[in-house]
């Protein structure tokens, strides 16, 4: 529920200072990096030309292409499946080409910045996430134990659930100093950030994100924390993130990232698709007009690499799919990191071995959604009584439960207009026990559950079209949703994040770079996969002897001021 979050610090002057998702790990101002008129850096003119593999063709690897492409260099895109990474958009066969499902990122929160750099560049347009209780919600209904309670506001929900609101604000507070941190992020006070941060990460790197509510005396209560749980905060029910760490979760409230959420107009996969075809204003070295998709053949991704090893003069050669072998002076690796083990022959020598155990050690979600598209909005149609009588409320609302649907969204562009639900989506072991069952399978056991709750709706008879469905953890080129890091793994995490400042590196592991999502501290997010965009490619420029302008240093050039917290490995 979005309101369980504490309020923001309240400022003299009556003015709450933005959030953004730089920090606490790192806080460096992405956002501001990228609006300043002097570029984010350049390179020498004798580089200019020179190729960069680029493997993953997500949204992490498009925006590392586009701003290499912009400096200068030329990136050379691979891509095993198709553009756009997990934000991926599609349709429904015989339906509306308009209509369509977010089968990866479908929500973004404010603070998510950088993020916002590039949705505005291309000219996509956001609008309010029906999340639970949010404003943008008509209704929310949460069911648990066969208990159903109908809400526009948390104080329309019976007073537990306010009681658990409050635990989850007092265990914040006491636990996490959450108002302290709240002022220093908003004012992006660093040394007060870090200073908070440096303690809790050392205090709190063991712990999981249950154990840290056992440990506050305001969850004291199991009943408590059931409903917090199953109900949780922001997007909804939290329990499938109990054994992850805490520190993945003060994360997100620290940013607001749970909160405020905002879709894409026609789809997130825009993104990653528009920043491809799009001919900057400001370019180095290529002509006016040139694009991501003019510098690769047919406007196409190179095929998926199927090896990646080192060869003479300390360079990174790559094999693909087609068996075309090319080598590079630098790359930049993008791609879901278990593809380094699996999918994709490597050599030891590409990374430290202290490396190659945190990408073993990562630890990943599961995720499943199914959509079904319908013929309207009828869920907002007045319910009424068993005399026929109105009620005043709506015949059905965005529905978190205990039951295996666990959280349904609705999701519509106007009355008069096709719209979708999203029936489910799950996480972790929620997730798993749709993983046998077929598309209409799945759908077949979310309708049973959904006809428990709203026993006067027949959803079937607005269905206009085959469901679509997705299972992350079975998507072979991601085997799972986003990572989210175990208790303990804080120094795998800081290892991965730093990879980019290959200063410190021996001269032999140096020239590829790792980015991504589950690279980034805020995995899950698609803030992460752009920030760490910006890293390698900071790591690039740095590696051909380039630099940024005096008046916008970059994440590299200000690194030992704002370095991750280092924990000791003994």
């Amino acid at each position: 529920m979005t309101s369980t979050v504490p309020n923001a610090v309240e400022h003299t002057d009556g003015q709450q200072p933005p959030i953004t998702m730089f920090g606490p790990d790192f806080p460096y101002a992405y956002d501001d990096y990228l609006a300043h008129p002097a570029g984010i850096g350049q390179i020498p003119a004798t580089e200019h030309g020179t190729e960069v593999a680029v493997i993953g063709g997500g949204l992490s690897g498009v925006i590392a292409a586009y701003e290499l492409m912009k400096m200068g260099l030329k990136p050379v895109v691979y891509e095993a499946d198709q553009l756009g990474g997990r934000l991926r958009t599609v349709g429904f066969e015989g339906c509306d080409e308009e209509l369509n499902c977010e089968l990866g990122a479908m929500r973004f929160p404010p603070s998510s910045t950088a993020l916002q750099h590039y949705i505005d560049l291309v000219g996509l347009t956001t609008r309010p996430f029906p999340n639970p209780l949010a404003e943008a919600t008509p209704s929310t209904v949460v069911d648990l134990k066969g208990e159903s309670h109908y809400a526009v506001t948390v104080d329309d929900l019976p007073q537990v659930y306010r009681d658990v609101a409050a635990a989850w604000n007092k265990c914040l507070e006491e636990g996490a100093d959450f108002s302290d941190m709240n002022r220093a992020m908003r004012e992006r006070d660093v040394p007060r950030i870090r200073e908070i941060w440096a303690k809790l990460v050392e205090k709190l790197d063991n712990q999981t994100f249950y154990g840290f509510l056992c440990d506050s005396e305001a969850f004291k209560s199991f009943r408590h924390r059931e409903i917090f749980g199953q109900v949780g905060f922001g997007t909804g029910g939290w329990d499938t993130d109990f054994p992850n760490s805490i520190l993945e979760i003060l994360r997100v409230v620290y940013t607001e990232a749970d909160d405020h959420h905002r879709g894409i107009v026609g789809g997130s996969q825009q993104l990653p698709l528009r920043l491809w075809d799009r001919e900057p204003a400001k370019i180095v070295h290529w002509p006016h007009g040139t694009s991501l998709g003019s510098l690769h053949p047919n406007g196409e991704p190179r095929p998926a690499v199927t090896r990646l090893h080192r060869t003479a003069g300390n360079q990174i050669t790559v094999t693909d799919a087609n068996g075309d072998i090319r080598t590079y002076q630098a790359a930049i690796f993008t791609a879901q990191s278990w593809m380094l083990l699996s999918k994709i022959a490597c050599d030891d020598s590409l990374f430290p071995i202290d490396h190659w155990t945190a990408i073993e050690r990562t630890h990943y979600m599961e995720s499943s959604k199914l959509f079904v598209p319908v013929d309207r909005p009828f869920w907002l149609d007045e319910a009424v009584d068993d005399r026929g009588h109105p009620t005043g409320r709506d015949v059905m609302s965005m529905t978190l439960t205990d039951r295996m649907t666990r959280g349904t969204y609705l999701l519509d562009d106007g009355p008069d207009k096709p719209a979708v639900i999203c029936l489910s989506y799950t996480w972790c072991d929620d997730s798993l026990k749709w993983l046998p069952l077929s598309a209409n399978e799945r759908m077949e056991v979310m309708l049973k559950s959904l006809g428990e709750i709203y026993p006067k709706v027949d959803i079937r008879k607005h269905i206009i079209g085959n469901p679509v469905t997705v299972s992350w953890e079975n998507e072979p080129y991601f085997m799972g949703a986003f990572k989210a890091n175990l208790p303990g793994h804080y120094r795998y995490q800081r290892r991965l994040f730093t990879h980019f400042m290959q200063d410190r590196l021996p001269v032999d592991k140096r020239g590829i770079f790792l980015a991504g999502d589950d690279i980034s501290w805020t995995a899950g997010w698609a803030e992460g996969a752009v920030q760490t965009a910006l890293n390698a490619v900071w790591g690039v420029m740095h590696h051909f002897g380039g630099e940024t302008d005096a008046t916008n240093p970059g994440p590299g050039d200000v690194y030992d001021e704002i370095a991750p917290v280092e924990l000791p490995e003994d």
